[in-house]
């Protein structure tokens, strides 16, 4: 599973209806609750199954080799990723952050670990985690998939984030993230029809989070 990317978890079906309601009720302080595991975060409502279960078993084998094996970053990464994937956010940033400290260019854990502070409402966090990992690959295009979604329902920044999917079109055509981009981008079109894009003011963060998806 590759976890890195919020948007892949996000039903486009639902964006444009998302980017009505930021432009509409012109508030950036919250999302529409998460709807499940495979419908990340800002979706509105049904349909997504649940997230899987904590293995924690798997957890505590991991711990035990973090334990024996300090300079060990990919097990670090990897408890991160456990938790991650059963929902504890909080659990899996201080792996992630844990897994950064012995190789911080890790551009993956680095973007899971804002995507953790994105779901624990620290936006101003994840973004700025973001820009570290933008920071050791500028191109990365999930990356800026992520950028563009905190900026646009965690802060109603919907130039920042047109601006953050536009980056993923130019620069990786053809890809499964330049198809969600401008799909996002179409949808943002679309609920703003007028021309430019503006920034909604922000009064805060958000409440709810993402979840993983499959």
């Amino acid at each position: 599973m590759s976890r890195e990317t919020i948007v892949t978890a996000i039903s486009f079906t639902c964006f444009g209806v998302l980017v009505g309601w930021i432009l509409g009720s012109q508030q950036a302080a919250s999302a529409p609750p998460a709807a499940g595991a495979s419908a990340a975060g800002p979706a509105a409502t049904g349909g997504a199954p649940p997230a899987p279960p904590l293995d924690m078993q798997r957890a505590a084998d991991l711990e035990r080799q973090a334990g024996a094996r300090p300079a060990d970053a990919a097990i670090r990464a990897e408890l991160g990723n456990v938790y991650y994937d059963g929902g504890r956010y909080d659990l899996a940033a201080p792996w992630y952050e844990a897994s950064l400290k012995i190789d911080p260019k890790n551009v993956t854990v680095s973007t899971d670990l804002a995507v953790c502070y994105y779901n624990s409402n620290q936006t101003d966090k994840a973004l700025a985690q973001i820009d570290h990992s933008l920071s050791v690959d500028p191109r990365h295009a999930k990356t800026l998939l992520n950028q563009g979604i905190i900026r646009a329902f965690g802060k109603s920044d919907l130039k920042g984030a047109t601006e953050s999917w536009e980056k993923v079109v130019t620069l990786a055509p053809g890809t499964e993230e330049a198809k969600r981009a401008q799909q996002a981008l179409n949808d943002v079109k679309a609920a703003h029809p007028g021309g430019a894009v503006g920034t909604a003011p922000a009064s805060g963060g958000r409440s709810g989070g993402l979840e993983p998806r499959p």
